[in-house]
């Protein structure tokens, strides 16, 4: 496997980790949802594996995210995608050590941005 392929199966496996963990779902409760082995779930996360077209859109609707979010860093040149891993990462790693209520106020604030940016766009 060429390392492009690894550092993209690494990004999308850290977004599946970070929308599994948004909704406080384990390993084995993901797993259960889409009948797949908790060992796939974590190679998917880990990006040693890498699903099917339908295990990926199974994977979307069970975590409700849209597959820009796995993708659009990826395939969007119009900034550094090492500084934006980079970013994502540091962001990532410390969304995880909050606890449940910070994680949905950290949600709640996202959402809330979002909508005052669109409200912009009108």
């Amino acid at each position: 496997m060429k390392d492009k392929e690894k550092s993209y199966r690494k990004v999308i496996g850290k977004k599946i980790k970070l929308a599994r963990a948004k909704n406080n779902y384990t390993q084995e409760i993901l797993a259960e949802k889409l009948e797949l082995s908790t060992r796939y779930i974590s190679q998917l996360e880990r990006g040693i594996s890498f699903g099917s077209a339908t295990t990926l859109v199974n994977l979307c609707n069970a975590l409700e995210i849209d597959t820009d979010f796995l993708f659009q860093e990826l395939v969007n040149n119009n900034h550094s995608s090492e500084q934006s891993r980079a970013l994502d990462e540091k962001f990532f790693n410390n969304y995880l050590q909050l606890n449940s209520q910070h994680k949905e106020l950290i949600n709640a604030f996202i959402l809330d941005m979002l909508k005052i940016e669109k409200e912009k766009e009108v």
